[in-house]
């Protein structure tokens, strides 16, 4: 076996290789970039010669419609040595009972919740047995289903090994991936990305790609989103500039294997694993061109947005990457990211606030610390409300934001954790609700010392109440309704309201 990684690049900036990633990428977001392993090997001012050199086979792949808005239009070139359709036909696998893509009630495997609930640090499997990637996937939560291209899916990945020779292809949706523990060098059509704790991946849907576990066993998280893409939130107010910056995606470079021997490609279907066999490497793309890539971005990048005088900014300025619904103005999901800043806001009370959100919130952690969330909110467990759900620091970091002193500060030094928030309902698998055995509800006493304190103010209240004439705090007195008019003319349709004194 040989193999070629990217000599050139047309367009774009290209980066430079570390110690921890050995890879170059070009840089971008929404690009239509291009990449040759081999000089000359991307065809000049047309995408399907009649000959290509080296006698190399194109393949197309759409990301959209044919007729999406040009903005919206998604779609690569890619000129390899042997094309997707070489394989020897297709074999339904066995039911992967810890997988789940259909997150509807009906679907007697997923459950409501209407409590908060939470996880414990997920176990990497142990001993002998090998687990990679694919065979690692373990569902947690979802809504909707793929066949409706609408919804999403939250999956933990749980893996001891690297893949060999196999490779896997969600047709079902883009796969955000953030890894928890442990580096993951993932090959892909286009080229490689190595992605390490601190960083997420997106891999697109129909593409293949294959993980290797380069520090040994991993632990990550993964959002799966049904019939849309992830884009970047418009800035509104904020200008051109701010949040995730387009220049720090990456995307790489083309880079080729040279094998002829056995390999099997695992297709995700409306759920359902299925198999092929082919006697080559899918990983034999010597030059492509597009905007339908997978790309990785560095979240210590993103730039935090606040507030600098008074009161929380909506946690929307936390988002980095977000996907639209079927409803107009509200998204599927977004992408938020929480890691080290500055907390300056004079007068206010700093940690969230005490809150019933419309939307569903999935809080993972990947390193460091994020007090008051819940008890054992740990790096590789995770946090979950369902829409409505009230919810907000315990007693202690409550009591805590309303005592100090309110100077600038840094906050979650050396922490990044993250959230997946959905306008949708989210469903609990089996799994998760049953046999990962790291299951617990928040504890509701974290809040019984929360009480009414306003009742040690009755004195005060009432003197308050007596300076203005009113009834005092347990006094009754019969209402008097006085008529007024709504607005200037009797409200919008004139009529007159009453009010109680």
């Amino acid at each position: 076996m040989a193999s070629a990684s990217g000599a050139t690049a047309v367009g774009p900036f290209i980066t430079e290789a570390t110690p921890d990633d050995p890879y170059q990428y070009q840089v971008g977001f929404g690009n239509r970039f291009a990449s040759e392993a081999l000089p000359g090997a991307l065809p000049l001012g047309q995408n399907m010669p009649q000959k290509i050199k080296y006698d190399l086979y194109v393949e197309g792949l759409t990301g959209a419609s044919f007729v999406a808005p040009r903005a919206e239009n998604l779609s690569a070139w890619l000129y390899r040595m042997r094309p997707s359709v070489a394989h020897k036909g297709f074999r339904k696998l066995p039911p992967t009972p810890d997988l789940e893509s259909c997150f509807l009630p009906i679907n007697p495997r997923v459950h409501i919740s209407p409590t908060q609930l939470a996880w414990h640090p997920f176990d990497i499997p142990s001993g002998l047995k090998k687990v990679d990637f694919v065979q690692g996937l373990k569902t947690i939560a979802g809504n909707g289903d793929p066949t409706l291209h609408e919804g999403l899916a939250i999956h933990m990945y749980l893996a001891n090994a690297s893949m060999e020779k196999k490779a896997f292809c969600n047709n079902d949706g883009d796969m955000l991936i953030l890894p928890q523990q442990g580096r993951l060098d993932i090959q892909t059509e286009y080229g490689r990305l190595m992605v390490r704790s601190g960083e997420l991946c997106v891999i697109q849907r129909g593409m293949k790609f294959k993980v290797l576990l380069p520090d040994g066993p991993s632990r990550g998280y993964i959002q799966e989103i049904y019939g849309q893409h992830y884009v970047l939130p418009e800035l509104g107010p904020l200008g051109g500039h701010g949040l995730a910056n387009p220049r720090d995606f990456e995307t790489p470079l083309a880079s080729f294997d040279i094998d002829q021997s056995p390999w099997e490609i695992v297709y995700k279907v409306g759920g359902e694993l299925h198999a092929c066999s082919q006697d080559h490497t899918p990983f034999d793309v010597v030059a492509w061109h597009g905007n339908y890539v997978p790309y990785k971005y560095a979240l210590e990048k993103f730039i935090g947005v606040g507030s600098i005088t008074k009161d929380h900014v909506d946690p929307s300025c936390f988002c980095v990457l977000t996907a639209k619904s079927k409803q107009p103005s509200v998204p599927l999901c977004d992408f938020l990211v929480f890691h080290p800043r500055w907390d300056v806001a004079s007068n206010t009370f700093r940690p969230p606030y005490y809150h019933r959100n419309s939307s569903t919130e999935f809080m993972g952690l990947l390193y460091g610390e994020y007090g008051g969330r819940s008890d054992g909110f740990k790096p590789g467990g995770a946090s979950f409300e369902n829409g409505f759900t009230p919810h907000g620091v315990s007693f202690e970091e409550w009591e805590k934001a309303t005592q100090h002193e309110l100077q600038p500060r840094r906050i979650s030094e050396g922490t990044v954790a993250v959230m997946f928030e959905s306008s949708m309902m989210f469903t609990i698998t089996d799994w998760a609700m049953y046999h990962c055995e790291k299951l617990h509800e928040h504890e509701p006493a974290m809040w019984d010392p929360l009480r009414a304190k306003f009742l040690d103010h009755v004195d005060e209240i009432n003197a308050d109440l007596k300076a203005r004439g009113l009834p005092l705090l347990g006094e009754e007195k019969a209402p008097v309704v006085k008529p007024f008019l709504n607005g200037h003319a009797g409200g919008a349709n004139g009529e007159i309201n009453a009010f109680h004194e």
